[in-house]
């Protein structure tokens, strides 16, 4: 791998976008991760990974979709299910998916991972980091700032991307 190479956990195509821009604009070479069984139904997994391969290929991009395995991502937060987006099951599931991308990540010899999350204004960056500097090699970068979020939702648009109304698990369906 070369230094300026990056495993990029990404969610969905709409917070890949201005993610992905910004992420070539400062000199990386992002390889897109979709590694996500907390999404919820399933049918949800394959409209999100079919608006982030649309994605791929506008930036001329490659995607490595990992196995989706919802009951372990269950087993992680186990005891949560009840509590209110933005509490402690989404710092579960946030380490859940880095580390999955961080084990990716060494895997495929990356010496860089980071994650598509923090582009959204529903998430909290700062926990977001505070859960990925427990791996090695993660990335701090806030794709929130330089009007990232502004940014996707223009460049979804202008794709035509699938956007999706709920964080992914069943228990942010309706909350």
């Amino acid at each position: 791998m070369e230094e300026k190479d990056i495993l990029v956990h990404a969610c969905c195509g709409p917070c890949s976008t201005a993610s992905i821009e910004r992420l070539l604009e400062d000199g990386w070479n992002p390889v897109l991760y979709f590694s996500n069984s907390n999404i919820y139904p399933l049918e949800e997994v394959q409209r999100r990974y079919d608006a982030l391969e649309k994605v791929a290929r506008t930036y001329s991009l490659q995607v490595i979709h990992e196995h989706y395995n919802h009951e372990r991502w269950l087993e992680s937060v186990k005891g949560h299910e009840g509590e209110r987006e933005g509490e402690t099951r989404c710092s579960l599931c946030f380490a859940f998916n880095l580390k999955e991308a961080s084990l990716k990540a060494e895997e495929l010899g990356f010496r860089h991972f980071t994650t598509t999350l923090t582009v959204s204004r529903f998430k909290n960056s700062k926990r977001i980091f505070s859960v990925g500097e427990q791996f090695p090699g993660f990335e701090q970068i806030d794709f929130k700032k330089k009007g990232g979020f502004e940014k996707s939702v223009r460049l979804s648009k202008e794709l035509g991307l699938y956007r999706q109304h709920y964080c992914g698990c069943e228990f942010s369906m309706h909350k």
